[in-house]
């Protein structure tokens, strides 16, 4: 008994000294260097913008509440205001405004905090972000024109509430979620044109392809080979079913798409949303440029071949 009664009093004062470890780790502060990228009025600038936020980017449909994504789909530009809600095992995060609202939107951030949430993955107040926004390697170009297009949208005032984590986040934040990085210097200017080069960019990291169609860990490193798919999903409005992302590799048994033409591709992606329930934003993808669609399907064919059966894409949990 004196033997369990010690076991049970160290494994008391270890999990007190975990718990209390978690409450002072879990809101620790980073230093990232401040990209020195600024906003332009140059209208042709935020346009490419605006295409990126409403359309290759698919921005809008995480700062936007999932009620407004007919409206996307339609092809609709309202305002970024934020306020999606992602309900979480580890917490409730939601989407901040991103319009130039001075008080609850990006009037009060400089281009440069902006750029370094992108690039970093470090807030404005130093601590790191979760990381859902996989865009370290936007070219210098591409988040300019973000930032000036978001800086050119009319402001709405609308007050979002701060990422709330449960003590399950909180241990995230403490041990595992870091700043990201670049790695490599991201380019000053993406490619350009109907090419594999430009494919490679738009499905890495700005349409972030393979950040969906690849399987991921428990912690959400990446297993496996890359576009591969094999990515289980939860369907927020249909807990009974679970959506798995295809294999976009050019295997022959496997692949989702092996047996489709370039046309076929661009044709399917004009067609939008077709299914009752997708994760996809199909509304955004849809009104990608031929260029880029194309571009897309070309990187795709020369990626190697991975053998992985995902079977039925939408299917019982």
């Amino acid at each position: 008994m004196r033997i369990l009664k010690w076991i049970a009093g160290l494994l008391i004062a270890v999990i007190a000294v975990l718990f209390l470890t978690i409450q002072f780790r879990w809101k620790r502060t980073f230093d990232a260097p401040t990209p020195d990228l600024k906003a332009t009025t140059d209208s042709a600038t935020i346009e490419h913008g605006r295409y990126l936020a409403y359309s290759a980017a698919g921005c809008a449909y995480c700062h936007l509440p999932k009620a407004d994504w007919k409206r996307l789909d339609a092809g609709e530009q309202p305002p970024l205001s934020g306020n999606h809600v992602f309900p979480l095992p580890f917490g409730e995060l939601r989407s901040p405004n991103l319009t130039p609202d001075a008080t609850t939107g990006i009037g009060r951030r400089s281009d440069g905090e902006i750029a370094r949430v992108l690039r970093h993955g470090v807030r404005p107040d130093n601590r790191a972000a979760f990381p859902f926004m996989e865009f370290q390697h936007l070219s210098d170009a591409d988040v300019i024109a973000l930032l000036s297009f978001l800086r050119s949208q009319p402001a709405v005032a609308n007050a979002v509430p701060d990422v709330r984590y449960n003590l399950m986040g909180k241990a995230l934040m403490s041990f595992a979620i870091a700043p990201t990085s670049a790695g490599t210097p991201p380019p000053a200017a993406s490619p350009v044109g109907p090419s594999v080069e430009r494919g490679e960019y738009l499905a890495n990291y700005v349409s972030s392809c393979v950040a969906c169609h690849t399987n991921r860990g428990s912690t959400g490193n990446f297993v496996g080979p890359h576009f591969a798919g094999g990515q289980v999903m939860d369907i927020e409005d249909d807990p009974g079913h679970v959506y798995v992302t295809p294999n976009l590799t050019p295997d022959p048994t496997t692949g989702h798409i092996y047996s489709w033409s370039e046309d076929d591709f661009v044709a399917r992606f004009r067609k939008g949303l077709i299914r009752p329930v997708a994760l996809m934003p199909w509304g955004a993808f849809s009104r990608m440029s031929e260029d880029d669609l194309r571009s897309i399907y070309r990187y795709l064919r020369t990626l190697p071949p991975a053998v992985n059966q995902v079977g039925e894409i939408y299917r019982t949990r």
